[in-house]
């Protein structure tokens, strides 16, 4: 699943992936992983069969997803300002992109790698604008 992706032919670069393979890792390529950027915390994956259900919620620098009513990765894009290293420093593939730089709106969309893959139930739900703290 990809957010905030401000070019539609290089959506890879230009947004944020959301790992939904199935794997039973919880890695940075695992289920709920901001794609090899935040590695899954746990992996509550549903067996094969059985429909996943994901929340993934962004407002401003942060986003968070949850799978199957667990948050399994967060991450403050504020943090992110160096291509291709992550706050801590470690190296991450977007070597030419400063992730926290990437624009904060654009499309979203779906991805397979050749494999059967359905959806079902997508909601869009527009959150009202953060409050700042008094």
């Amino acid at each position: 699943m990809f957010i905030r992706v401000s070019d539609l032919n290089d959506p890879v670069n230009t947004g944020i992936e959301v790992a939904i393979d199935d794997t039973t890792g919880s890695g940075m390529h695992d289920p709920g992983a901001l794609y090899d950027l935040v590695a899954a915390r746990t992996n509550t994956q549903k067996p094969v069969g059985e429909w996943n259900h994901m929340t993934i919620t962004v407002s401003g620098p942060k986003i968070s997803v949850v799978l199957n009513g667990t948050e399994v990765s967060t991450i403050n894009l504020d943090e992110w300002n160096i291509p291709g290293k992550r706050p801590d420093g470690s190296e991450h593939k977007f070597s030419n992109v400063a992730i926290g730089k990437l624009p904060r709106h654009g499309y979203f969309g779906f991805q397979d790698h050749g494999s059967d893959c359905w959806f079902k139930n997508i909601k869009l739900k527009e959150l009202a604008p953060a409050q700042a703290a008094p």
